[in-house]
């Protein structure tokens, strides 16, 4: 299974969402970067995802984007490949 990461803050209804469909398809670990602790990694994650918003989601080295993407790329049949490193 492909690394989960996902950039997120403590009080985000998409961030649970997405952890959720994630969870639902085996994912155990999801290494979570709280920008709201950090802001330093807020400047991080608008430097590489192009981003204002959370969640910023990762699986291996592609982003994938937030929870619409996220849960887009299910609806396509395509997340289930990018979860097994297959994509």
């Amino acid at each position: 299974m492909s690394k989960i990461r996902m950039y997120s803050t403590a009080v985000c209804p998409f961030c649970q969402r997405a952890e959720m469909l994630l969870k639902s398809k085996g994912v155990a670990e999801i290494e979570k970067i709280r920008i709201d602790l950090d802001p330093a990694r807020r400047n991080e994650m608008m430097e590489k995802t192009g981003q204002r918003t959370v969640p910023q989601i990762y699986i291996g080295e592609v982003h994938v984007g937030g929870f619409d993407d996220l849960a887009a790329l299910d609806r396509a049949g395509k997340l289930d490949p990018l979860l097994r490193g297959q994509a």
